[in-house]
């Protein structure tokens, strides 16, 4: 199952485990338990703490537990742990296995603490780069607390099961039986949601906090340049983001990231938060803004209000908030959203082999879409608003190319059709003759572009008709001492490596406020 190569890397990660672990296999005769028990005879072949049981009872096969010997602490994969979840099979061994966690402390205190019983059951697919993190999450909280149990399954393989709870997005989280979540979740975001105070204790704590000389709004590319290039100055830093990484975290494939011929958003979110942590920088993650407060007078203090209640206060502000996806604004988007409507084709693709999918926009991002999903699904229609494709002509030869993708332009998206439960089609309107059609179909893949997350700015810093924060050449915004970067700016061209540069020159921007307005003090804390 697993090359020499892999084989040897693999075992040199085991020899990390400290307490012994069993694996223990509910198997059968089926294809699928004939490539798990290979795997499992591989792993267990690497370490002399390690051994295998083919007699699990689990309700699921193929699947199979990792149990620490002598304990009740253990994890469940059902179906093979491959693609992007292999890292998560690692993991697993090596924290079921004793191997200390990176995770802050106080985040593992938490965890240790949780009280009550906690059944976390996690849908994936090998090919989406959001779950992960969801699973990699709940296996840690499960090693670190026997009252806490998660299964992960592949929902590829267990499509009854998908199919009877209606799973159209991964990831897909149940608790004791009940959704509990869908989508990219931090392990600091799945306890805010399971231990009740945890949010009113991170507010007291941000209460509590000293001005910062430069604080960032946004964890994202321009955000974390920010932060690294004024932390790099020694002066007092924060960084308050509702989530770090931002967007980057829902991109699969990165091919133009100079200097680095192949990345992936997740892979370069983690990448930007460490590097930030190699300064004396506040990371405040899970905080989102409700307001800002410019100065009452020239050389005062700029005020954030956060939606838990606390409020950050600073010299200079670098908002670097991003954008999120676009929405089509149509009846039936809402009510079908992860019943069917997904705007991420890499994660929920698979959940619709075989069956008839549409992809909305026909930009780079609609058109790679479709040509991703056209290798899964049964059909693609693509459906463009304008009279013909935005996307590079490489892209358009290529989708042409697909005997199983049908393409609509100069047609307008009207209505998401569905059975109260799931998606069965769609209708658009013919903006050559009016004429109103149906696609009968099972999912729609949203790729229409980005919407800036400025709402909370309006009527404070001046924005462009689109709702992006106006900036000058030095990122300066219309309220003195606020800078802006990023997606969330006037600035063309939304690109990773722009934004980058631009979160640079805001935090330049602001360090040279601070020496114009306040140059001794300053001057002291860069020394």
């Amino acid at each position: 199952m697993l090359d020499a190569a892999l084989k040897t890397q693999l075992k040199s990660y085991l020899d990390n485990v400290t307490q012994p672990i069993e694996l223990v296999a509910s198997i059968d005769g089926g294809e699928k338990s004939g490539e798990m028990r290979s795997l499992l005879n591989d792993i267990a072949t690497l370490s002399d703490k390690i051994t295998l049981r083919e007699d699990g009872t689990e309700g699921r096969t193929p699947s199979f537990a990792i149990k620490r010997v002598g304990s009740d602490v253990g994890v469940t994969f059902a179906g093979l742990p491959m693609g992007h979840e292999f890292n998560s099979l690692v993991l697993a061994l090596l924290q079921v296995g004793g191997h200390p966690s990176k995770a802050a402390p106080e985040v593992l205190e938490q965890i240790k603490g949780l009280s009550g019983d906690f059944v976390f059951e996690t849908y994936f697919s090998q090919s989406c780069q959001n779950c992960p993190d969801v699973v990699q999450a709940l296996n840690l909280m499960a090693a670190l607390n026997p009252k806490v149990k998660h299964t992960a399954i592949d929902g590829a393989l267990f499509q009854d099961e998908v199919e009877r709870r209606q799973i159209m997005a991964v990831p897909s989280v149940y608790l004791n039986g009940e959704p509990f979540g869908q989508g990219r979740m931090s392990l600091e975001q799945i306890l805010a949601k399971v231990d009740t105070g945890a949010e009113a204790r991170a507010a007291e704590e941000i209460k509590g906090k000293e001005a910062f000389d430069v604080l960032v709004i946004g964890g994202g590319p321009a955000g974390a340049a920010a932060a690294i290039y004024a932390g790099r100055k020694g002066i007092r830093t924060g960084v308050a983001a509702e989530r770090f990484g931002g967007q980057v975290l829902d991109t699969m494939g990165i091919e133009n990231f100079i200097s680095v011929s192949h990345t992936e958003g997740p892979k370069l979110a983690a990448a930007l938060e460490s590097h930030v942590q190699d300064y004396d920088v506040d990371i405040m993650n899970l905080q989102k803004a409700e307001k800002l407060v410019p100065a009452s007078a020239p050389g005062g203090l700029v005020g954030v209000d956060l939606v838990n209640g606390a409020s950050l206060k600073a010299k200079t502000v670098v908002l670097s908030t991003g954008a999120r996806w676009r929405q089509m604004n149509v009846p039936g988007e809402d009510e079908y959203r992860n019943k069917g409507v997904a705007y991420c084709p890499h994660c929920d693709g698979p959940l619709f082999k075989g069956k008839r999918t549409a992809v909305i926009g026909g930009g780079n991002s609609g058109v790679e879409a479709a040509i991703d999903l056209a290798g899964i699904v049964a059909h693609v229609t693509l459906i463009e608003f304008d009279t013909q494709l935005r996307a590079d002509e490489v892209l358009q030869r290529k989708l042409r190319s697909l005997p199983n993708v049908t393409v609509l332009v100069n047609a307008q998206t009207t209505e998401v059709k569905g059975d109260g439960a799931k998606v069965t089609g769609l209708f658009y309107k013919d903006r050559a003759t009016g004429e109103i059609r149906e696609v009968p179909l099972d999912g729609i893949f949203v790729q229409i572009g980005l919407v800036p997350n400025t709402e909370w700015l309006k009527g404070v810093v001046d924005l462009s008709p689109r709702g992006e924060i106006i900036v000058d050449d030095r990122g300066a915004t219309s309220v003195p001492g606020v800078f802006a970067a990023g997606d969330c700016t006037t600035v063309p061209y939304k690109q990773i490596v722009i934004a980058m540069g631009e979160g640079a020159k805001a935090a330049l921007s602001a360090f040279d406020h601070l020496i114009r307005a306040v140059p001794s003090e300053t001057a002291v804390a860069a020394e």
